[in-house]
């Protein structure tokens, strides 16, 4: 009785995660029986394993900057400045190439990640600075900060990518652990920690109220800049390490490395109940939008769709997600 409780309330308080659930389902038995052969091979999932945690945790920062209203257009040139700059410090340490490099210890590798995140850190702080202090609009100043830092890039780099790491740092987006991807125990660690903190801390209520109405959150004596400011702080965080996965699956970083992501960032967000004007967002909707995702996208890669189809019907998608939520907010 308890359960069929559970399930009720459930179904009532967000129809979104229910919804999303059938989608993925749905999704899943269409790509299964268009390519069965193909699709259900184990090494098809794994593959995803590895490559969902850098797009999940750029979803997840773009929805921790839209709770409040806000958006982070600069998660990709922060996740490829991270990367750049850990890899211009082990070069520095190692050389570009050779046993030498390959064999930095595991201090240098530590060392390359506070870099990284760092950077991160130091990168959503501008943009909440701009926002909180300046009051540019968050669509202008992350759009003029992402073009800052792809410039960053290109000046450290020339324009080729920074290629070689350290074998430690590859492990951070190759190896297993327990059986499963590194990469995905990682963003579903970074997802529980954002989902305690969005439900259980004052900072994710006060997110949550700030983007529901910002002025009744100011009369409710909410430090609403120092809120919001923190939010792109841990936006930016996540990023750089999106970059770290990036880095080290490829072993490469490079100014303009996954820029199909900012498009499939959003449209997870949204997809997974998001709300853009704010105050609505869930971890696990996001998580499930990505799974959704992520399957139709090996099904596209399966079926050899081009790449710019599939650019226009991940942007088509998003127009008729945001559309139908328009529609029900209004209801």
């Amino acid at each position: 009785m308890s359960d069929r409780f559970d399930l009720r309330r459930l179904v009532n308080h967000d129809a979104n995660l229910v919804q999303l659930v059938v989608l993925t389902v749905v999704i899943f038995a269409l790509m299964t029986a268009l390519s069965p052969e193909k699709f259900l091979r184990a090494y098809n999932f794994e593959s995803m394993t590895f490559l969902a945690p850098e797009l999940g945790l750029l979803s997840i920062a773009m929805m921790l900057s839209m709770i409040t209203g806000g958006i982070d257009l600069s998660v990709i040139g922060v996740g490829n400045l991270a990367g750049i700059l850990a890899g211009l410090f082990f070069h520095a340490m190692g050389g570009t190439h050779g046993p030498a490099l390959a064999g930095l210890g595991g201090g240098i590798i530590a060392i390359g990640v506070a870099i990284a995140i760092g950077t991160g850190l130091i990168a959503g702080f501008i943009n909440g600075v701009l926002i909180t202090k300046l009051h540019i609009t968050p669509i202008l100043a992350t759009i003029g900060t992402a073009q800052l830092y792809v410039g960053i890039c290109l000046v450290l780099t020339g324009g080729p990518a920074v290629v070689g790491f350290p074998n430690g740092w590859d492990a951070i987006g190759n190896t297993k652990l327990f059986g499963l991807a590194l990469p995905l125990l990682l963003f579903l660690a970074v997802a529980a920690l954002t989902a305690v903190l969005l439900t259980r801390t004052p900072l994710g209520i006060n997110l949550m109220l700030i983007g529901t109405n910002a002025r009744a959150a100011l009369f409710a004596g909410i430090r609403s800049g120092r809120a919001v400011l923190v939010s792109y702080v841990m936006s930016g965080a996540l990023a750089s390490i999106a970059g770290i996965l990036l880095s080290g699956r490829v072993n490469a970083a490079k100014a303009d490395y996954g820029t199909s992501y900012l498009l499939e960032a959003v449209l997870v967000a949204v997809l997974g109940g998001t709300n853009p004007s704010g105050g609505k967002a869930t971890v696990l909707g996001v998580v499930l939008a990505l799974t959704a995702l992520m399957l139709l996208s090996s099904g596209f890669q399966l079926m050899r769709f081009s790449n710019f189809l599939v650019d226009f019907i991940w942007g088509s998608f998003l127009l008729i997600v945001i559309t139908i939520n328009a529609f029900r907010n209004r209801g």
